[in-house]
């Protein structure tokens, strides 16, 4: 797309620069922002496509010319045009704003170096989204990009198109101090007029500070205004009645603050903002980080150990977000004790890239390869998703010899451990629920930090780790029956008839990625009660895994809007739908197999039971990490840093409850966190060094493959995938980025994602198929579609790429094929 609107989810980073990324994100928030739209990026590169190699060679006082010279592009000049119309009638004035994809970025702001043109009307919009586009290659821009080293190649300039806000006010806001870096403050310097009289330094501002319900003003004598004309701006002269008088009164000045603190709260860091003030109103013209202030950033880059294959499949898919220093070392130990055949001496099986989780896939891939277990491959591939076909992965330096010797001792060890505790897994798992609740509200109780270290160590850690090793246990009993049943099935049954067949895990018992959708048709009904439901499923949400933010469970609207949206009965409806199809599928095989068919019923009966123990103890698992949560909570009130403890790792936190002085920079992580937090979702697979803000504004980006040493095959134009579960679907394809934005999936609709996870769940019964990015057969969309029987294509790598909002498209989920019909 070319030209997107204002609020659009897709305005990001490498589409419409950092000023348009940032002032999408505003208008999403609900802060007051202008109208307009944005020119991407993509209409800047089809637009100097003609004449891109000419551009470095000319002269920066001769780029002006030299744009000017091209016309732009019929089609693209008509969606421009088409775009300024839906403003309003008439000539609407607007500001045609620069807006680069290196700009705005932690520690450099652009601030200034690329042109910005105001009171913009009718026939002269075109000219001047050219002359923005040239401003990109003026003097004083090339020359701060090579400051900081900004390859010239690396960037391409957005435009932002807003309406002109006739301003009888503006200024700049920053929501901590911009000398001292003090917090708890806002600064605000207020002039008559547009905004460019203070940002030119052609005035002196009045200058406020607010502090809580304190304001203080300094009233300045502002000579100059800078007002809207006819044929553009110009400065002229401050009426003397109102050289001396102040801009803002008290009461509009604790408003202004208000919304610089909803500002700092989006963005997690202090801002600088500009701001107008219209008939009262007040709106926010654009907003970034105070570079001068922004703390030092760390790298949480584990790519950085070697050339490694990276997934964030599976896992990845339960763990969505970028990760706080508390949730990573929670999940160290999650992983330690979960997949204790990851301790493969010398490699870690796990890394944070950018925050966020990825799993080594070249560990387990040389593994197999030193074993002879190539055939195994399409295990693996079950597990974690399909690799691109001639991807060459990078294997592990070792020996085969070394491989072995390494591996069979810990492969038998952890087969001996599962064994063991599978002996008291179930008994476990059945006082979970129970054992859970009394360690939140004990960790909720204790009031003295010493007694709350000593509380972790000698009762919720070791609860945490028990939980974790029945995870290990329920997904190691049977062996590889899990991986292996389905293939042997779907090679004797056909594809449909196998899906249909594995369905019905939730028949003998309830499988807990089903729970929440039958546990609100239960509660609809009046079978429980609201305390019973979230009891039993208020642990379970799409961020699940991050002990920063709060579980459903702790959201009082969490069951009301739950239920709106999913409606009564439909679940039941779809499972009774889907065991009628399951029936129907084994009398087939009965007729046509009748000697395997008892053999082939009782190994399905197996797979279901492991899967649902795998669920159970996955969500057991969760439930602990809602107490760890409770413990983080409370360590915080106890030790007054708040929630500052999150950005503490689990061992540093519990030697300051002993009272030893915490020595980490929290400002620091914060800031990192907060950075990491505001890229895009970095690629299902990752070869090599990765660097998550280059990947991100590189207009080349892909979301299912990085590849450093280049030569990566070209994004497909065909959307395939596992058939997660069978059947045919045409529809409308709601591509939605979280959870959070469900509501807009209408009943019928095909969901169209990245990942899904638990989180996900009660929107599937409204879904008429599901379409993901990332995924495989074991994976939460496959085993939640297959048991509601609607048809679902998982792992396609790139359906959130070749699928736009609003496409009809036809889902094949027993060939695995997604078609764009439009």
């Amino acid at each position: 797309m070319k030209v997107l609107p204002l609020d659009d989810d897709g305005a990001d980073l490498a589409t419409a620069g950092g000023k348009g990324a940032s002032l999408a994100r505003l208008s999403r928030a609900g802060l007051p922002v202008p109208t307009g739209f944005h020119i991407t990026t993509e209409a800047y590169r089809q637009f100097v496509a003609p004449f891109r190699d000419e551009i470095e060679r000319t002269p920066a006082e001769d780029i002006g010319a030299l744009f000017a010279a091209h016309e732009i592009p019929r089609d693209l000049a008509e969606e421009i045009t088409k775009a300024y119309a839906a403003l309003g009638d008439g000539d609407v004035p607007v500001a045609v704003r620069s807006s680069a994809t290196a700009e705005d970025l932690p520690g450099m702001s652009f601030a200034g170096q690329q042109d910005t043109y105001l009171n913009i009307r009718g026939d002269g919009l075109l000219d001047a989204v050219r002359r923005c586009w040239a401003s990109l290659w003026n003097a004083r821009a090339v020359a701060y990009r090579e400051r900081n080293h900004v390859p010239q190649d690396d960037v391409a300039l957005a435009v932002v198109v807003q309406e002109l806000v006739d301003a009888d006010a503006a200024g700049i806001m920053f929501t901590a101090d911009p000398v001292t870096g003090a917090t708890g403050q806002s600064a605000i310097n207020a002039s008559w007029g547009l905004g460019e009289s203070i940002v030119g330094g052609q005035v002196t501002p009045d200058t406020i500070v607010v502090t809580g319900d304190t304001v203080s003003i300094t009233v300045a004598d502002k000579t100059i205004m800078t007002v809207r004309t006819a044929d553009g701006t110009h400065e002229e002269a401050v009426p003397d009645a109102m050289r001396r008088s102040a801009v803002l009164t008290e009461g509009e000045a604790r408003e202004l603050a208000a919304l610089g603190e909803r500002i700092e709260a989006l963005y997690g860091t202090p801002m600088d903002i500009e701001w107008a003030r219209h008939d009262g109103a007040f709106l926010i013209l654009q907003a970034r980080p105070i570079t001068a202030l922004t703390p030092r950033l760390e790298e949480w880059n584990d790519s950085l150990l070697g050339n490694y294959l990276w997934t964030s499949a599976n896992l990845g898919e339960a763990i969505p977000d970028v990760m706080t220093p508390a949730t990573w070392s929670l999940v160290r130990i999650f992983i330690h004790e979960a997949m204790s055949a990851s301790a493969m001496p010398g490699y870690s099986m796990v890394g944070n890239i950018g925050g966020r989780f990825y799993m080594n896939l070249t560990v387990p891939l040389s593994i197999a390869k030193a074993a002879w277990m190539g055939s195994r491959l399409g295990a693996i591939e079950e597990v974690f998703g399909k690799l691109p076909p001639g991807l060459d992965v990078p294997m592990l330096p070792d020996s085969r010899w070394t491989l072995l010797k390494a591996m069979v001792p810990l492969g038998l060890g952890v087969r001996k451990r599962a064994a063991a505790n599978l002996t008291w897994m179930h008994p476990f798992l059945a006082g979970a629920r129970e054992r859970c609740a009394e360690l939140r509200e004990r960790a909720a109780a204790i009031g003295d930090p010493a007694e709350l270290a000593g509380f972790w160590e000698r009762e919720l850690r070791p609860f945490v780790v028990q939980s974790c090793q029945a995870l290990e246990a329920a997904g190691r009993q049977g062996g590889s029956a899990l991986v292996l049943t389905r293939g042997k099935l779907r090679k004797l049954a056909g594809e449909s008839d196998a899906e249909a067949m594995l369905s019905g895990a939730n028949a003998d018992g309830e499988l807990a990625s089903m729970g929440p959708i039958i546990g609100l048709d239960r509660l609809a009904r009046g079978e429980i009660d609201r305390e019973t439901f979230a009891t039993a499923y208020g642990h379970r949400g799409a961020h699940e895994f991050e002990v920063s933010l709060p579980r459903p469970g702790e959201d009082p609207g969490w069951i009301d809007a739950q239920l709106a949206a999913m409606g009564p009965g439909t679940a039941d409806a779809l499972l009774d739908r889907q065991a009628e199809a399951r029936e129907a599928a084994w009398d087939r095989f009965d007729q046509r197999y009748p000697g395997k068919s008892a053999k082939m019923r009782e190994r399905v009966k197996k797979y279901n039971a492991v899967v649902r123990d795998r669920e159970t103890a996955r969500s057991e698992s969760m439930r602990a990490f809602w107490a760890m949560r409770a413990f983080f909570l409370r360590a915080g009130e106890l030790t007054g840093l708040g929630d500052d403890v999150f950005y503490l790792e689990i061992d540093e936190l519990v030697a300051a409850l002993r009272g030893a002085p915490v020595t980490a920079d929290l400002a620091s992580r914060r800031a990192t966190y907060e950075h990491y937090r505001a890229l895009p979702i970095y690629p299902t697979l990752i070869v090599g060094h990765f660097d998550p803000e280059r990947w991100a504004a590189s207009p080349d980006r892909r979301s299912d493959l990085f590849d450093d040493r280049g030569g990566a095959a070209p994004v497909s134009d065909t959307v395939t995938g596992f058939p997660g579960a069978p059947g045919v679907v045409e529809g409308t394809a709601r591509v939605i980025a979280g959870p959070e934005d469900g509501d807009r999936l209408k009943h019928g609709e095909i969901l169209v994602t990245t990942l899904t996870n638990i989180g996900w769940t009660p929107m599937f019964p409204r879904a008429a198929a599901v379409v993901t990015d990332m995924g495989a057969p074991l994976s939460h969309a496959s085993i939640v579609a297959r048991e509601l029987g609607i048809p679902a294509v998982v792992g396609t790598g790139n359906a959130t790429v070749r699928i736009h909002d609003g496409d009809r498209i036809r889902v094949d989920g027993a060939r695995g094929t997604v078609e764009v019909l439009n």
